[in-house]
């Protein structure tokens, strides 16, 4: 018994280090900006929009090996001011990807923009503008306004395989 204990733990952590090598970089919630009118939740010195937003679903996903990008966002609205419930004078947003956030060699890689409809919804299958760096830690997904580039939604839930 102990036996057949130790060959599934390694074939189980075989498995687990193979896995990691992929470098490929989930988000299983997309979750709006929590700010308060007016004051910016800045992220990797990226300044978030003036108000808070809430998304009722969304998924990110990014190959940090060759760039490819997938990510869907459905609900993406204003939660306060006039506009709350829509997404106001947003009308395009685009995806970046925030490697070593914080640090000196911190890389910001966004993809083009997509059109954000008047329900909040947009999607993505593309590549981002450059490929990240080797040495991509912590990887910070954001769905910032185009041309504003304020962010306005991040990815949650992460997990990388």
């Amino acid at each position: 018994m102990k036996r057949v204990f130790a060959l599934l733990f390694s074939l189980l952590f075989a498995s687990t280090s193979l896995a990691w090598d992929d470098g490929v970089v989930r988000w299983r919630n997309i979750v709006g900006v929590i700010t308060a009118p007016g004051v910016s939740n800045t992220v990797a010195g990226i300044h978030s929009g003036g108000l808070p937003w809430t998304v009722a679903a969304g998924r990110a996903r990014v190959d940090l090996s060759s760039g490819a990008v997938t990510f869907f966002v459905e609900g993406l609205v204003l939660v306060g001011g006039d506009a709350s419930g829509t997404p106001g004078p947003v009308k395009s947003v685009k995806d970046t990807l925030v490697c070593n956030p914080g640090s000196t060699d911190q890389a910001v890689i966004d993809t083009a923009a997509v059109p954000l409809d008047a329900h909040g919804n947009a999607d993505f299958d593309g590549k981002l503008s450059s490929t990240p760096p080797s040495s991509c830690a912590n990887p910070l997904f954001l769905i910032r306004v185009a041309p504003a580039d304020v962010w306005i939604a991040t990815g949650a839930s992460r997990t990388i395989s």
